[in-house]
């Protein structure tokens, strides 16, 4: 019988260990798509950090009510519910980045974290552990699209949270498309080999 995991261990492993961006590989649309800047992957994070936590809390109190034949669209509706209350809190206070991101933030709906961690986690688990689990997940999203964000930033405008600290140009690639699976590319090599050692 499996070991059901502590909070910490449970928080711990959205980090690093199941990192959904660097070792699970998932959610890779808006990880590319956003993250031209440490802002904006930062403010993805964060908008589907929310939506990860309150969508597994919501789901975890209603997992014995949903009739099995209905658990994904069920899902969906309560995770729909979630990004609508994003979408217009960010249309409404930080409206620069919500143009930035665009349409990522609806499509946080079908974004495989969410329902994934839904699916997997949410629907099988009491309360305490399936928001643990969404922060975790969250934080570790969060944490993966701000770091290439950075990268990105950093290497193709040479500036960090849109502070410039050399008047030089930077390199072009990494703010375009190919900058983004190269930089990814190696954030994942590099997680891979550092589970490969432990």
């Amino acid at each position: 019988m499996k070991k059901e995991l502590t909070n910490k261990e449970n928080f711990v492993k959205g980090l690093i260990k199941e990192n959904p961006v660097f070792v699970l590989l998932l959610g890779l649309c808006p990880t590319l798509g956003v993250t031209t800047s440490a802002f904006n992957g930062f403010g993805m994070g964060m908008a589907t950090l929310f939506v990860l936590l309150m969508s597994n809390l919501v789901i975890s109190l209603i997992r014995n009510f949903i009739p099995q034949k209905v658990r994904i669209p069920s899902f969906i509706v309560v995770i729909a519910s979630f990004v609508t209350v994003v979408d217009l809190t960010m249309a409404g206070f930080t409206p620069g980045l919500h143009e930035q991101l665009g349409l990522f933030i609806p499509l946080i709906v079908v974004n495989c974290i969410v329902l994934g961690r839904a699916e997997a986690f949410a629907s099988k688990h009491n309360l305490m552990s399936s928001m643990v689990d969404g922060l975790g997940m969250g934080v570790g999203f969060t944490f993966a699209l701000t770091l290439l964000g950075g990268i990105r930033e950093v290497l193709g405008n040479l500036s960090l949270f849109g502070l410039k600290f050399l008047e030089a140009d930077g390199m072009l690639l990494f703010i375009l498309a190919p900058g983004a699976f190269i930089a990814l590319g190696l954030i994942i090599g590099f997680f891979e080999w550092r589970n490969a050692k432990s």
